[in-house]
């Protein structure tokens, strides 16, 4: 892989990030709820750290990916994201997709490329993104067991 190679997946996956934040900004202007714009802030926040991840990965080789485990909440969760209320429960569905559509985006991409570099960058993105995903099923469950 070449430097400029590795600069544009970088890139790419900034982009993809840059998308994230901007859409919770927006989310955070048609809310009505200080509690739900608090969280808003939380996932604007969230991305930002990813996106700055990203911009230091660029320095750096030494990909450590972690293990995270899968709840395959959101896989039992509609896709039609757009049609939701903004309430708690449907701004966490809305994240968990948001974060699987991403994970599934760089797995993928982690096992097409056959330069070792380019797949390991593409895993330590998924398992970064299989993190929040993670947080935000965790988060729903939690809602769930407490009776709603």
């Amino acid at each position: 892989m070449t430097a400029q190679e590795f600069q544009e997946i970088i890139d790419f996956a900034i982009a993809r990030e840059e998308e994230s934040i901007k859409f919770y900004q927006d989310l955070q202007k048609e809310t009505k709820f200080q509690g739900q714009i608090e969280m808003l802030k939380e996932l604007e926040a969230m991305e930002k750290a990813h996106k700055s991840t990203l911009q230091n990965i660029r320095y750096t080789n030494d990909f450590n990916i972690d293990k995270v485990p899968n709840l395959h909440i959101s896989e039992y969760l509609t896709d039609d994201i757009e049609k939701l209320d903004l309430n708690y429960p449907n701004l966490l569905v809305m994240a968990m997709k948001r974060e699987e559509i991403s994970l599934r985006l760089y797995s993928e991409l982690s096992v097409r490329f056959a330069d070792e570099q380019i797949g390991n960058l593409f895993r330590k993105l998924a398992s970064e993104e299989a993190k929040h995903k993670l947080w935000f099923e965790t988060l729903y469950d939690e809602w769930l067991k407490q009776g709603n």
